[in-house]
């Protein structure tokens, strides 16, 4: 079975995104960098995405990817939303040097590099003081009823600077709520619902639907 290519944004406010400029010596020479330091996936809570993430496949993914930066010093990461879950160098624009859990959540460090195209424009929107985000992007399977996600691991952890997604600006409530396969086939069920002449009564569905409503209602609350 394919895993999904799974992402999920925690704007700054979410992410208790801390900005720290760092001053290094590299070769001899005195120079800062900018690190930021906050949550990068949230466990046991649902999110915007429907999806729950326990706590035991965070802690699994968590130590996979501390095995990769013990390895080769620090995992790179990309600015904004790649739709692969390869990485590509002409998009880098940090470095991941620490991840661990905290409490149900993974917690990390993330370094900018201002020598590269996206790292050097990810620094100026800080330096500008303009809002940044984070963005988990991974792998795993999901249930289509529970929203759980199994089999998780984590790829990297992007920076993402055009709020578009859970926890940034809101979205449209149907391309929020449609972000999941559940959602997706309910619609799917109800047009065929509509398109029977015969319109025979289905509880299941009846109570999908009032079961959607109220996700719907959670979701208008929470914009």
């Amino acid at each position: 079975m394919n895993k999904a290519c799974l992402q999920e944004t925690l704007w700054s406010n979410k992410a208790s995104m801390d900005i720290k400029p760092i001053e290094e010596a590299i070769n001899g020479e005195k120079r800062k960098f900018y690190y930021l330091d906050g949550i990068f996936l949230q466990g046991e809570i649902r999110n915007l995405n429907g999806r729950i993430y326990p706590k035991v496949e965070i802690e699994r993914a968590v130590d996979a990817l501390n095995k990769q930066i013990e390895e080769y010093g620090a995992v790179t990461g990309e600015l904004d939303h790649p739709e692969t879950l390869v990485i590509s160098a002409h998009n880098i624009s940090h470095m991941i040097t620490e991840i661990k859990m905290q409490g149900n959540d993974a917690v990390g460090r993330m370094k900018i590099i201002p020598d590269v195209p996206c790292g050097a424009i990810v620094e100026g929107l800080i330096k500008a003081g303009a809002p940044i985000g984070v963005s988990s992007r991974g792998a795993g399977n999901v249930d289509d009823y529970t929203g759980e996600v199994s089999d998780f691991e984590i790829v990297t952890v992007d920076i993402v600077a055009t709020p578009s997604a859970p926890g940034a600006r809101p979205t449209p409530i149907y391309e929020r709520l449609m972000g999941t396969s559940k959602n997706e086939q309910l619609f799917h069920n109800y047009e065929s619902f509509l398109a029977d002449p015969k319109r025979q009564f289905k509880p299941q569905l009846d109570q999908d639907m009032k079961s959607f409503i109220d996700e719907l209602r959670k979701s208008w609350r929470n914009m």
